[in-house]
């Protein structure tokens, strides 16, 4: 009866040769990182003190339009990639649209998200620089479960400095962390100086990405043979997560589907940035037009209530500044469920394709989420991390309206990952417990007022 399959897989000799760096097509390119000490733009030398050298290449790379994916790495890939695109058939069903809905889906894959896409390549460009370890931080635990997964493949040591609120609600993912090998800490801890200053300064601190961003570069900087990875935000890593969209982008030309709507949840931009940037490049060319959406959750509204300019990437001062959509590096977003999107800014490529009115943010509270995530459940039978949810919600809203309207549009979302570890926010929601925080102005205008003074 149905015309195109439920699902799309590529074969494996469709898997991606290499990356897309969408800033190669960008003619305004995002702002330089600047030195935290000279306030200047700051130089391969001092990056390569935190970073692996190639992936420092890579983050300063606006000009190559495709980084060639090493054997070694596409060989991993092939363990969970190409992963499937999906027709939502059950779902439009539900809402009774005459879109088509089709996702994207990463979660099939040990560590249960997208984010295994650039934590095997991290870890192997460390392997190849001789390192010893690497030290992270991680929200809801989905990029501390990938790269310790990908550092016990390349022998490599993995300290993991995990957002508090998360390491409370959260103790599986954090135990499939250790089962890999990883040391984890909850964060801001009182091991490094860092965590004893916002501890100091935020007593009680459920922690944000940010406190747990800055222990884990003092950890790596104190540490003879380690570097420190990051999960979200920089260049490097949406490049990685370009796979995501470049196999969206040849599955869709198989079935003959040309998308209208690709939408993304939004902490950091990891999952957002590598599901759009192929389609991105199109638009940048001039050769197909879409509507692009992000969407973040009403607690820690970065983009649709941030300020874009110069802020610390993070709560502690010690990494370079980004210009980015910012509500401000000390500000502490609430224990909401959706630990990977608590972070206080967003990445600097996906920050300057808003700003230039290339994309659009919108942000949802997490009951909407919950109730979103609850339908996708019941009818396409894939229980969603809450982050993934906040992208079904819009997914949702936006078929609504073609219902309304009659028009039958094409709409892509990322599906990230699964909520299986995510069980004490669902039975939150189940009983009815579960409650939405959106900041006041006043508190955002306060932590506005200590950004940092750039010309």
């Amino acid at each position: 009866m149905n015309t195109i399959p439920y699902k799309t897989y590529l074969h494996e000799t469709e898997l991606p040769e290499a990356w897309y760096n969408v800033r190669a097509d960008m003619k305004k390119k995002p702002a330089p990182l600047l030195d935290p000490t000279t306030l200047k733009p700051v130089e391969s030398s001092a990056l390569e003190k935190v970073f692996c050298k190639e992936l420092v290449d890579q983050e300063l790379d606006d000009t190559s339009p495709y980084i060639a994916i090493p054997g070694e790495i596409r060989d991993f890939y092939r363990m969970f990639r190409p992963s499937p695109l999906i027709r939502a058939y059950f779902l439009e069903k539900a809402l009774g649209t005459p879109a088509e809905i089709y996702y994207k889906f990463e979660g099939n894959n040990t560590s249960g998200s997208h984010k295994l896409n650039s934590a095997v390549a991290q870890a192997y460009y460390a392997k190849a620089q001789g390192l010893k370890g690497v030290t992270t931080e991680t929200g809801a635990g989905q990029w501390g479960t990938a790269l310790s997964m990908a550092c016990q493949f390349f022998g490599l040591d993995c300290h993991v400095y995990m957002v508090k609120c998360s390491y409370e609600q959260k103790p599986h993912r954090r135990e499939v962390m250790r089962t890999y090998g990883a040391d984890v800490t909850p964060s801001p801890s009182m091991t490094t100086e860092a965590g004893r200053r916002i501890n100091e300064a935020h007593p009680g601190a459920t922690g944000s990405l940010g406190c747990a961003i800055s222990e884990a570069v003092e950890a790596a900087m104190n540490r003879e043979g380690y570097r420190y990875v990051l999960g979200s935000v920089l260049n490097q890593v949406l490049l990685h997560q370009s796979i995501i969209g470049l196999e969206t982008k040849t599955a869709l030309d198989k079935l003959g589907v040309k998308a209208d709507i690709v939408i993304g949840c939004a902490g950091g931009g990891s999952n957002l940035g590598g599901l759009i940037s192929p389609f991105m490049g199109e638009k940048l060319r001039g050769e197909n037009d879409y509507r692009f959406i992000a969407v973040e959750p009403a607690s820690c509204p970065s983009l649709t209530r941030g300020r874009y300019a110069y802020d610390y990437c993070d709560t502690g001062r010690v990494c370079p500044l980004m210009k980015m959509y910012t509500l401000g590096h000390d500000y502490m977003p609430s224990a909401s469920h959706a630990g990977g999107l608590r972070y206080h800014g967003m990445s600097s490529t996906l920050s300057e394709l808003l700003d230039q009115g290339l994309m659009e943010a919108t942000s949802v509270t997490q009951t909407q989420v919950f109730e979103a995530a609850r339908m996708f459940a019941r009818t396409e039978g894939i229980l969603p991390a809450p982050e993934s949810a906040h992208a079904i919600r819009v997914a949702m809203d936006e078929a609504v309206k073609c219902r309304e309207s009659g028009e039958k549009k094409k709409i892509v979302f990322g599906l990230t990952g699964t909520g299986y570890f995510d069980m004490f926010a669902y039975g939150k929601f189940n009983d009815g417990e579960m409650k939405d925080y959106i900041p006041s102005d006043a508190e955002l205008e306060e932590s506005f007022r200590k950004l940092p003074k750039i010309d």
